[in-house]
C-alpha cells in the first residue's frame, strides 16, 4: 500500500510546475517525483530514509535542509552510472550534523532558504566525479546548495563570505564557489576556494563577487 501511495504521488508531482530558480543547477532525474518513484521501487529505501530522518531529529537538524535533497547524489550520476538518490551509511550520519547547523545558523540568515543539489557519493560516483579520495561529500560532510530566493550571485557571494568570515572556524566550515548560483559548504576543515579548487581564487579573498 505504501509503496503504491508513493508511486502515486510521484506520478502527481511529475505533472507539477517548478520554480525555474529552484532548479537552478539541479540535473534531469533528480526531481521531487524522481525521488518518490526511486522510493517506490523499493521498502529498503523507505526504510533507510525513515531511520536517517530519525537521526536528524534526535540531534535538532531535521528541518534545515528537506531530508529527500539530502539524498540527491550528484550532477553527474547518469554520466557516471550511478544512483540519482542514495542515503549514505549510517556510520557517516553524524558528520553532516555540524554542516547543517551551519547552514541553519548562518547561511540561511545570509540568504534564505536553499536547496541541496548534491551530498553523499559513494567511493565510485565521486571517483568519477574528480573529487578527492578523502573528499568531504565521500565523507558525508558535505552540501551542494543554491538559494531558493531570487538574489544575485554578487549577494549570494557577499553575504555567505561574511558568514564564513565570522564564524566559519566555529563550525570547521569549508567553503566554495561554482559557477552560476551553486556553492558548496562542509564541516570537514576551516577554508575557502574558488571555481578551480584553489584557495586563491575564492572570492571571499579576492573580492570578485561577479
Amino acid at each position: 500500500m505504501l509503496r503504491f501511495l508513493v508511486a502515486a504521488f510521484a506520478a502527481m508531482l511529475a505533472l507539477t510546475p517548478v520554480a525555474a530558480n529552484a532548479q537552478s543547477g539541479l540535473a534531469p532525474g533528480q526531481s521531487k517525483a524522481d525521488y518518490y518513484a526511486w522510493l517506490a521501487r523499493s521498502p529498503e529505501h523507505v526504510e533507510q530514509v525513515r531511520k536517517f530522518r530519525e537521526h536528524l531529529v534526535e540531534r535538532h537538524v531535521e528541518d534545515i535542509v528537506p531530508v529527500w535533497q539530502m539524498i540527491r547524489t550528484s550532477s553527474s550520476w547518469r554520466e557516471c552510472g550511478a544512483d540519482r538518490f542514495e542515503v549514505a551509511p549510517a556510520d557517516k550520519w553524524d558528520h553532516i550534523v555540524t554542516t547543517l547547523a551551519f547552514v541553519r545558523d548562518e547561511v540561511r540568515p545570509a540568504v534564505g532558504e536553499v536547496e541541496a543539489l548534491s551530498a553523499y557519493r559513494d567511493e565510485h560516483l565521486n571517483a568519477c566525479s574528480h573529487g578527492a579520495p578523502l573528499s568531504a561529500h565521500r565523507l558525508f560532510f558535505a552540501l551542494d546548495l543554491t538559494p531558493v530566493a531570487d538574489v544575485s550571485r554578487g549577494e549570494m557571494i557577499r553575504e555567505i563570505c561574511a558568514a564564513h568570515a565570522s564564524t566559519g572556524r566555529q563550525y570547521n566550515t569549508g567553503l566554495g564557489f561554482y559557477s552560476g548560483m551553486r556553492f558548496h559548504v562542509d564541516s570537514n576543515g576551516f577554508r575557502r576556494w574558488g571555481s578551480d579548487g584553489r584557495g586563491a581564487t575564492s572570492p571571499c579573498a579576492t573580492g570578485n563577487y561577479a
